[in-house]
């Protein structure tokens, strides 16, 4: 299974390479696939390279999908006994 996350760009570096920002973390990843992005686009993010560009309210979507499972996994983690429950 392949893993790719959206990530807003925050600044661009020499070269291809960008930082990004995703879920308060900062990263270097490279652009050279998506040579349009720019800061304040959102990018999709795959294995240290920019795959896409993203729609910014897709991204928002997405974004907020994945703060709301965190809430409720933190929420199961803190009850005793519920997180068993919840694991397969």
């Amino acid at each position: 299974m392949c893993l790719a996350l959206p990530a807003r760009v925050i600044a661009c570096k020499d070269d291809d390479d960008a930082v990004v920002e995703l879920g308060g973390v900062h990263k270097t990843i490279s652009l050279a696939l998506v040579p349009k992005a720019r800061v304040g686009d959102y990018v999709i993010v795959h294995v240290g390279h920019a795959i896409g560009l993203l729609d910014p309210l897709e991204a928002e979507r997405t974004l907020a999908l994945f703060a709301e499972l965190q809430a409720q996994q933190m929420q199961l983690a803190s009850e005793p006994g519920k997180a068993k429950e919840a694991t397969p």
